[in-house]
């Protein structure tokens, strides 16, 4: 803080200190189109007169605490009013610089040594404000990006909860989110709890939040870029009641790709319908591949392995021998020969057009 001998010298231009200080910091806000009558106007005039007099009075530790709750409070309401964080500080540098102007200019008894004892203490005095003001602004920010996750969290949790929410309490949630309600929308589940991030990479307006230790990004723009170099599913697009529907498809295709059951990367569920349909209840296509392909459990795997991708192919291919070849990288004479085979294990059923279906089914679930 300041000597003695400097503080003497502030205090006898106390009575016209404070206004000229403030004449000062109101033509630094009018430089930066600033308000002088607001919340913010006010709370820099109660500032730089606390300031001030805490500075005259050599103030401990106490007084400086309250001043700098103060400035802590000056810093939050930059944040909430939009401003850069370091516009109060140029405020008050150049408010320090007309104290200082003001003691330079005053014939007195300071010698030069004090002179720089008392810049170095006054502009000490103003960093240790700033970094308050500083502090009050990043709390502020902190504070406000809680809320912001807060509120986009609950109207996610509406959009894809199991039971539809009512029309007011959408809207409500909407309207808190800022989030205009588009008439379709896609839910996009992806690794990682970077949701905020992840919502910007997307953009088209999408919201994210944390759901069950993955990010699940709503939005009416669905695509994969910005989502590159991790698994992530985007579900289909459907009409806003029906978005829990693309939650859970997306969520399961997740599921599939962390398992190894799908590609990596970013991939579109629509691509991927009949592995999330034999996927969806756990156990199901395991008892269609137990009943349909019993036929083929009797072989050694060597003989069975061949006999059923040869199956699988043909029935892609709709029973014609050539394309079934090609897509095996065999001869056609092979397949002819692996078909006689199938025939003999399989009968009349490769000829009915619903067991055709339910073999092409537990084939491609078995993988």
């Amino acid at each position: 803080m300041l000597s003695r001998r400097s503080a003497d010298q502030l205090g006898a231009l106390q009575p016209g200190l404070q206004e000229q200080v403030l004449a000062v910091v109101r033509e630094a806000m009018r430089g930066q189109g600033r308000s002088l009558t607001g919340g913010q106007g006010h709370g820099l005039a109660l500032g730089v007169e606390t300031a001030v007099a805490a500075l005259v009075a050599g103030a401990g530790e106490a007084e400086l605490a309250a001043t700098r709750e103060v400035f802590a409070g000056l810093g939050r309401t930059e944040h909430r009013e939009g401003h850069r964080v370091d516009a109060l500080r140029s405020i008050l540098t150049v408010g320090t610089q007309a104290i200082w102007a003001l003691l330079v200019e005053r014939p007195g008894p300071l010698t030069p040594d004090e002179l720089y004892g008392t810049a170095a203490a006054l502009f000490g005095y103003v960093d240790a404000l700033a970094g308050a003001a500083a502090e009050g602004y990043l709390d502020e920010q902190r504070d406000a990006a809680h809320d912001w996750a807060t509120v986009r969290r609950r109207l996610i949790t509406l959009l894809v909860q199991p039971d539809p929410p009512a029309d007011a309490a959408l809207h409500a949630a909407a309207e808190a989110a800022r989030w205009p309600l588009p008439p379709a929308v896609a839910v996009i589940s992806a690794e990682g709890t970077d949701a905020d991030h992840l919502a910007s990479a997307v953009g088209g307006g999408a919201i994210a939040t944390v759901i069950d230790g993955a990010t699940r990004i709503v939005t009416p723009a669905p695509h994969g870029r910005g989502l590159t170099g991790r698994r992530a599913a985007v579900g289909p697009v459907l009409p806003l009641r029906q978005a829990r529907t693309s939650y859970r498809v997306s969520r399961r295709a997740l599921d599939l790709q962390q398992a190894g059951r799908l590609p990596d990367g970013v991939l579109a569920c629509d691509d991927h319908l009949v592995a999330l349909l034999l996927a969806w209840e756990p156990g199901l296509a395991d008892r269609l591949a137990d009943r349909v392909l019993a036929p083929l459990e009797a072989l050694p795997p060597g003989t069975r392995r061949p006999l059923a991708a040869t199956l699988l192919a043909w029935l892609r291919a709709q029973g014609q021998v050539i394309p079934t070849a090609e897509a095996l990288h065999t001869h056609p004479q092979t397949v002819r020969y692996r078909m006689r085979k199938l025939r003999d294990l399989f009968g009349e059923r490769l000829d009915d057009p619903d067991e055709r279906l339910a073999l092409q089914l537990a084939l491609t679930a078995a993988g």
